[in-house]
């Protein structure tokens, strides 16, 4: 049976999964959907379109699925959609997309924001990501897979932070980030070699990870010029799925990479 604080507002049409718990002074808006196993902490705030999956965790004082704080929205319907087993710390904020971006923001599963993060419109966050206390995505960026936001860091809109990347705090990401890399950006951004530790302790192999140093060294040290830096990679290292997905990253970049 839920628990549901006497304190809490809940709008008419809100679906609760019968075993939610919501806490004392927690808002839930209209068209807003919440799976099995949902924990609502204290002073959080609910708004809809947005549809939430299991098993989440709001410890207090969120915001999600607020409207895109951009000017050109004029309340047209988008939505937000988050999947299972995250866990959102004090203060984190996450908004509804634009119709100029794709309608919808969306958070996969597994995922861990600390304190005041925050998520803005149409943002595409993948599973298993952890974002550090303040760490701040623009709009339209895409997190893929396992990687990781330091505390303090900002994206810029549009951007791409490749699987298993890792931002070093107070970093400010103007251009999209490699995968497997460590990567510490101010103004002046730059890539800090393959995130070895990272890696390492996610399981890639000896192998895995040697290539992957090696395809970094070919990529940001070498004087070959990109293209012919891509295609000496795909040659030695093509047999190592994440050498090539490396290659597929910076080949579909937009904005250019931070090497």
């Amino acid at each position: 049976m839920a628990e549901i604080d006497s304190t809490a507002v809940i709008t008419g049409n809100a679906v609760l999964a019968p075993d939610v718990v919501i806490g004392a002074y927690v808002v839930i808006g209209a068209n807003v959907t919440i799976g099995s196993g949902c924990v609502v902490g204290p002073f959080t705030r609910i708004e809809g379109p947005t549809t939430i999956g299991e098993r989440n965790h709001f410890y207090g004082h969120a915001s999600i699925g607020g409207p895109p704080q951009d000017l050109k929205y004029k309340g047209e319907h988008t939505e937000l959609a988050i999947g299972n087993d995250n866990f959102f710390r004090e203060f984190v904020t996450v908004n509804r997309g634009t119709t100029g971006g794709g309608g919808k923001t969306t958070v996969g599963n597994e995922n861990f924001f600390m304190a005041y993060s925050h998520v803005a419109h149409d943002c595409h966050v993948g599973s298993h990501t952890v974002f550090a206390n303040n760490a701040t995505l623009a709009g339209h960026v895409e997190i893929a897979d396992f990687a990781t936001i330091g505390a303090f860091s900002a994206v810029h809109q549009f951007c791409r932070v490749g699987e298993h990347a890792f931002i070093g705090g107070g970093s400010m990401i103007t251009q999209d980030v490699m995968p497997y890399a460590k990567t510490v950006a101010k103004r002046d951004n730059r890539s800090y070699g393959i995130n070895t530790i990272g890696l390492q302790r996610k399981g890639f192999s000896d192998e895995t990870v040697d290539a992957l140093e090696r395809a970094y060294r070919i990529l940001v040290r070498s004087k070959l010029n990109l293209e012919a830096a891509l295609t000496k990679i795909e040659e030695e290292l093509g047999l190592f799925p994440e050498a090539r997905y490396l290659v597929e990253f910076v080949r579909e970049s937009k904005r250019g990479i931070i090497r």
